[in-house]
């Protein structure tokens, strides 16, 4: 039985129960954060090394021998020198589909808020205006039903369907765009076919070359004005200072986003700033995986990964 070491268990959140993985190895040990210095000293003895952001780059993982294998508590391998891992014969396992449900509800109120003027109306409510209002409702922000409106998915993984069905049951027309970057071989429509009768485009597509600022200037100006844009996917596939202009000038409808390219922000970012102005904008924490369900489903398929790696 193998030891293993937890390098930054406070990124699976409170109130999460370890015992799957704890029952998988011989000895666990548990740190809520780990330094690079740290990482080096704490993974010594380990065979196994479980981590979510914690980056394990070349220089460390060549002076770590006695590691075996590394299960990263998330899908993304990013923060793995997986070239590296590979040479030293330390095998990498992630998690996939752990927070369908938890992502999928996430974007879903996202697109209803948007498409609501949630963040229009609360800010006229905050600000007094329902109260001096001389009708008995608001009225300023248009609406948007979504029933038989036409919502364009990039991406159609196991995430990217479940938002689908969900959208359906608005009565939403879904249409899934090819991959991006490999139209060609792709029976189903390229994204640049469905620009211009697009009323909401979901993202749940990787960051990658071809990915990198799909939805740019030159995209939202072919789009409806009326055009609700949702990231639940990563920073940078979508240009957010173009989004952020175009929502500013009336060329957007509304721009929702769990992400941004440097995570957390401590720079700032141009769309935390302009939450102060009164636009249709929603921009939440990276959060849309939180559910305590999610996060105890990551520690289930993480001991699954033990118990495969052990068996094989």
């Amino acid at each position: 039985m193998p030891h293993a070491v937890i390098l930054d268990a406070q990124s699976l959140g409170p109130g999460i129960d370890l015992s799957a993985i704890r029952e998988s190895v011989t000895h666990l040990e548990v740190f809520e954060q780990s330094t690079t210095q740290q990482t080096l000293e704490r993974l010594t003895k380990a065979d196994i090394a479980i981590v979510n952001k914690v980056v394990l780059d070349a220089e460390t993982l060549r002076q770590l021998p006695n590691l075996k294998l590394i299960c990263v508590l998330a899908t993304g391998l990013n923060n793995i020198d997986l070239e590296t891992a590979k040479a030293q014969n330390i095998e990498v396992k992630n998690v996939a589909a752990y927070g369908t449900a938890s992502v999928s509800q996430h974007t879903l109120m996202l697109i209803l808020a948007l498409a609501n003027r949630l963040p229009r109306y609360q800010r006229d409510i905050a600000a007094g205006e329902w109260q001096r209002s001389d009708f008995f409702c608001l009225q300023d922000y248009p609406t948007l039903q979504l029933s038989d409106k036409h919502l364009v998915m990039v991406g159609q993984g196991e995430l990217g369907t479940e938002v689908a069905r969900l959208a359906e049951a608005f009565g939403m027309r879904v249409t899934f765009a090819a991959r991006p970057g490999n139209e060609a071989n792709d029976q189903r429509p390229a994204l640049d076919d469905l620009l211009t009768d697009a009323d909401v485009i979901s993202l749940h597509c990787p960051l990658s070359d071809a990915t990198k600022h799909l939805i740019n200037r030159e995209r939202l100006a072919r789009a409806k004005p009326s055009l609700l844009l949702v990231n639940c996917a990563r920073g940078g596939v979508i240009d957010e200072v173009a989004a952020l202009e175009a929502l500013r000038r009336g060329q957007l409808g509304g721009l929702g986003v769990d992400v941004l390219p440097a995570e957390p922000p401590k720079e700032g970012h141009p769309l935390l700033e302009a939450l102060s102005e009164p636009l249709n904008l929603i921009v939440t924490p990276h959060n849309a995986w939180i559910t305590p369900e999610a996060r105890q489903n990551i520690v289930s398929l993480t001991a699954n990964n033990i118990r495969a790696w052990k068996s094989a």
